[in-house]
């Protein structure tokens, strides 16, 4: 049965640093080529954060942008949820730094993880809050530094991924303009395939997991992407089955930017044409939690999408989690 939100996206705003990593700029510190990384992942470039920039200051950056672009003061917000699995410390959480920076001081806030389902775990809670009437405004922020994990002598995990971060406003609505539906769900038996193995409470900081590199990305690439080939597919199949939503009535599709041969894998099982599918792995590589607010802003520069247009978000992380979030655009 269809978990129906009485909440809708009221703005979207992005932020990525200005500093741009081509595939030629890899050939010059790893083992690869650009024919290589491209025919594999579809990436051209990504962007890159300079030194003294983290997660939360890509974060607070799109938050801002999203508070202009919207004309909402930072008092109104109610509540600031984070998605990351790169937040700049265990403790305090992004939100809180986040919630500072721009002045919400009457918002509370908390950061989820859920890799690359991060962003749309997030948009579902923060919805139930809006839909419920706690909080008029919701602020929900997908922004990850993967640049700060990544091991750039292993050309297999090196190469895919970007930083940057995508805010999104939501608002109570009492129309069709509205989260119709969500799925979300784990298979935490894949949790071995793609992970971080150091930092945490079962193995703290030491100099010796240091020098064993398990501070950086660890993935088992095959695993991953027949996993995520499948269940992007099966998930997005799922809910617009039980919504009654054919391909034909569909306007829009924003997939999670992990790889586009899974991407082209699961539009070719949903039989939607190309003009109907956001792709921009190739300037953005994996922003993890901050795809799928870039694609919903490529989207809306690009007029692709338009009031009451019927448009799904599908993604697929570490963990495993998978998340589709079946939604009516509301402007």
């Amino acid at each position: 049965m269809p978990h129906r939100i009485q909440a809708k996206i009221t703005g979207v705003a992005c932020y990525v640093p200005p500093r741009v990593v081509t595939n030629a700029d890899l050939e010059k510190i790893v083992e690869t080529t650009d024919e290589w990384i491209q025919s594999r992942t579809g990436i051209r470039e990504r962007h890159y954060v300079d030194s003294g920039m983290a997660t939360s200051h890509m974060a607070t950056e799109a938050a801002k942008l999203l508070l202009a672009q919207t004309k909402t003061s930072p008092e109104e917000i109610g509540l600031i949820i984070v998605a990351s699995v790169t937040p700049d410390m265990f403790f305090p959480a992004t939100a809180c730094l986040v919630q500072d920076r721009i002045g919400a001081k009457n918002a509370w806030g908390f950061d989820l993880s859920a890799a690359c389902s991060g962003f749309l775990y997030a948009l579902t809670v923060g919805a139930q809050f809006a839909a419920s009437g706690a909080h008029k405004k919701v602020m929900v922020i997908g922004s990850d530094t993967m640049t700060s994990i990544l091991d750039f002598q292993d050309r297999a995990t090196c190469v895919l991924f970007g930083d940057g971060a995508g805010a999104v406003l939501l608002e109570p609505t009492t129309g069709d303009d509205c989260i119709l539906d969500f799925h979300h769900d784990v298979d935490g038996s894949g949790g071995c395939h793609l992970y971080m193995p150091g930092g945490g409470s079962l193995h703290p900081s030491t100099a010796d997991t240091v020098a064993k590199k398990m501070h950086y990305v660890h993935q088992e690439g095959q695993h991953v992407f027949k996993y995520a080939v499948r269940r992007m597919a099966e998930t997005s199949v799922q809910i617009l089955e039980d919504n009654g939503v054919t391909n034909e009535q569909l306007a829009l599709v924003v997939p999670h930017q992990a790889n586009l041969r899974i991407i082209q894998a699961m539009q070719q099982r949903l039989g939607v044409p190309d003009e109907k599918v956001v792709v921009n792995i190739d300037r953005f590589g994996n922003t993890t939690a901050g795809t799928i607010p870039l694609g919903l802003r490529d989207a809306i520069e690009q007029r692709r999408v338009k009031k009451n247009d019927l448009v799904l978000l599908v993604a697929v992380g570490a963990g495993y989690t998978t998340g589709s979030v079946l939604l009516r655009w509301a402007y």
